[in-house]
């Protein structure tokens, strides 16, 4: 399965209880489930337990039996296959689909590469370089995942021809 095929769905934190059970850091709530897979420094593990919250999930996976063994695991990535996953509603993306792609004004300037997707407290943002871009409608026009490019409004955002008020100097 290549990394195409997976999605993120958070890390091992620290352990929770004796049992091989642990918290979850910067969780996917939607790609963790009880009864799924989920691959772990290469290996596949069926989710045993889910609990907690969706901002806080505890988990505990098979194969994994006691705090040593989370401890020797803390950090690895939970990956899910994507065809797992749930649907998206249109205007969702997966971080993973977004980066890499080109980034353009309105008048078709190229402004970078999507580094990574962001989660701030207001919402999301895409980083390209040194800018933030919020994805909100007011400053990503389009969304083409297939085709590798994000059409961004740089007047809103006050990096292009004229002011983010719409006034021109």
């Amino acid at each position: 399965m290549s990394a195409a095929d997976v999605l993120n769905a958070g890390r091992i934190g620290r352990p929770h209880g004796l049992d091989g059970s642990f918290h979850v850091t910067r969780p996917r709530a939607a790609l963790l489930v009880l009864g799924g897979s989920v691959r772990i420094a290469g290996a596949w593990r069926e989710v045993v337990r889910r609990a907690g919250t969706d901002d806080r999930p505890v988990l505990r996976v098979d194969a994994i039996a006691d705090r040593a063994a989370v401890q020797a695991l803390r950090g690895e990535d939970l990956l899910v296959a994507r065809s797992a996953a749930p649907p998206l509603q249109p205007g969702e993306y997966w971080a993973e689909d977004l980066q890499g792609c080109d980034v353009v004004a309105v008048d078709g300037r190229t402004l970078g590469r999507v580094e990574r997707l962001r989660a701030l407290p207001s919402c999301e943002v895409l980083e390209v370089g040194e800018l933030l871009i919020p994805m909100v409608g007011d400053a990503v026009r389009s969304v083409d995942v297939a085709g590798r490019r994000i059409v961004v409004d740089t007047v809103f955002l006050g990096v292009g021809d004229g002011d983010p008020c719409g006034q021109r100097s």
